[in-house]
């Protein structure tokens, strides 16, 4: 990665920048790259002072231009002087730099940097058309939970497949692992770690109009997006919202059983995928831990306790017994979690 990339990524990648510079050389610019391209993507689908249609249509040719079947320049001039965050601007203002620098993948890389990046796109598409009219005090909930479970596979579920295919790819090829185990767990890895944020960023979505836990699990508790976190709610909600923080914590149960699956030898990408997973556990214990007003709060783990658990960590990573006791998950939370169609 070039200078100007390195420094975006620590612009915009915050915590997960210690996870990319973690990574092993063979397959830290593959991802780092896909990395760019995706919250590319997601600036010009999240800046909503642009026009619905201007959106789609900008995603729409960034998508092609990854592709690699350009029908337009690629020209986010007008959505870069929209941002007012310096790297967001910066990183419209060098996507056909990110974009060109798919280039340099291998072919085999290149399709699934690709792939992987077509699918959010189309997840972030659907995000954008389904709030199209939300807004303060005009709310649009998800439906089902099946669009909830689509939603989080498609903005990050998919990263967990694409993360296990470029790393079997480099680091371990010729390892004995059951594929199909560790493709699916890869992907309830990534949409546990979606759920997590969905969780926790309830209050700020519901005063922009977006409600992720979809109607079908509001209607039985007798609630509403625009009642979900009223006090006097709260004895009906806290028991729908612990259902949802016990499938976020199913699926990073299946994400640390990923993680223990991978060589023993793989320090880098163990603790690249440790990371992730146990401030993910961290933030669940703390969102249980809170009513309707503490969520209002926002919860969060604090900088000193991200940096005890990455020292740990490391410390622990070649010494199975004392690895082992940085999270010993509940059998039910792995067991219950469902498996992908």
């Amino acid at each position: 990665m070039t200078g100007t990339a390195n420094d975006l990524l620590k612009a915009t990648a915050r915590s997960f920048y210690l996870t990319l510079r973690v990574l092993p050389a063979r397959v830290r610019p593959q991802i780092s790259l896909a990395y760019l391209l995706a919250r590319t993507t997601d600036t010009v689908a999240d800046t909503e002072i642009v026009p619905l249609a201007h959106r789609l249509e900008a995603l729409q040719n960034l998508r092609c231009h990854i592709t690699g079947q350009p029908s337009a320049p690629l020209n986010f001039g007008e959505l870069a002087r929209q941002q007012g965050s310096p790297a967001e601007k910066l990183l419209l203002e060098k996507a056909g730099d990110s974009v060109a620098a798919l280039q340099a993948l291998s072919a085999a890389d290149r399709e699934l940097v690709r792939t992987v990046l077509v699918t959010i796109i189309h997840g972030q598409e659907l995000d954008v058309q389904r709030f199209a009219n939300a807004g303060p005090g005009k709310i649009t909930a998800l439906k089902t939970a099946a669009e909830l479970d689509d939603y989080t596979y498609r903005v990050a579920g998919c990263v967990g497949e694409f993360w296990t295919r470029i790393c079997r790819a480099h680091l371990f090829p010729g390892a004995k692992l059951d594929e199909r185990q560790l493709v699916a767990d890869g992907i309830r890895f990534g949409k546990g770690l979606q759920l997590v944020n969905i969780l926790r960023d309830l209050p700020a979505d519901l005063k922009n109009g977006r409600c992720y836990l979809p109607m079908d699990s509001l209607v039985p508790a007798e609630l509403t997006p625009e009642n979900l976190l009223l006090p006097e709610n709260e004895a009906r909600f806290l028991p729908l919202f612990q259902t949802h923080l016990d499938e976020a914590e199913s699926h990073l149960a299946a994400g640390w059983r990923y993680t223990n699956t991978l060589p023993f030898g793989q320090f880098r990408i163990r603790l690249a995928c440790a990371w992730p997973v146990l401030l993910g556990f961290r933030s669940l214990e703390k969102l249980r831990g809170t009513g309707v007003a503490g969520l209002q709060r926002r919860v969060k783990v604090s900088r000193e306790e991200v940096f005890g658990l990455l020292a740990r960590s490391i410390l622990a990573c070649p010494v199975p017994f004392l690895w082992r006791k940085l999270y010993v998950p509940a059998a039910k939370a792995v067991a219950s979690g469902r498996e992908l169609a």
